[in-house]
């Protein structure tokens, strides 16, 4: 199976709610989503990088909320819908953001041009804000799943650190997700 394929399947298995037909007919249809890398030159830089990322994310994420302390004593706990959206979603960001382009590089001592991806960003609004904007358009986000996608990159931005840690601490779907994006990021895909 393709990881679009892979992709759609869990898809159209856990996201039902209205307009998830519209988001998905426009992620297959009218974006690189399947094609696009994840980034320029890290984690999934290469074509299908992103959905590969997205699907790694999901495992990550379901893993980390099947722990049982998570429910047992946290009391955290979120639909499988939930889950699917924040996971698959969280980086719509870089559709139609990346284009294939070429860096030099030195092997041996002599300059080489490599294959590489440029960004270019033609809707420079954030990155998990740009995300939430993107599916807001086709459905609805609950709160949690608006805040999770918002700042699934924790720590890792320019944004107050007393700002993301509130967001972390109120909305635990949102730490989840940065912690599962992170592990598919630097242990499954860093290891390629």
């Amino acid at each position: 199976m393709t990881l679009q394929e892979q992709f759609t399947q869990t898809y159209k298995k856990y996201i039902t709610r209205e307009g998830s037909d519209k988001l998905l007919a426009y992620l297959t249809d009218q974006s690189d989503f399947f094609t696009a890398p994840a980034s320029t030159r890290y984690h999934g830089a290469y074509e299908g990088g992103l959905c590969e990322h997205s699907l790694n994310v999901y495992s990550c994420l379901v893993d980390i909320l099947a722990r049982p302390r998570m429910k047992d004593l946290y009391g955290i706990e979120y639909s499988d819908e939930s889950i699917a959206i924040a996971a698959l979603l969280h980086d719509l960001c870089k559709i139609n953001f990346y284009v294939p382009g070429t860096r030099n590089v030195k092997e041996n001592g002599v300059w080489k041009s490599v294959p590489s991806y440029t960004i270019n960003d033609t809707l420079p609004y954030g990155h998990g804000e740009k995300s939430v904007y993107i599916i807001s358009g086709f459905m609805r986000l609950t709160r949690d799943e608006a805040f999770a996608i918002r700042y699934h990159m924790g720590f890792s931005t320019n944004d107050d650190p007393g700002t993301v840690g509130k967001a972390l601490e109120m909305f635990p779907l949102a730490f989840a997700l940065s912690v599962a994006d992170m592990e598919a990021a630097y242990f499954i895909e860093g290891r390629k």
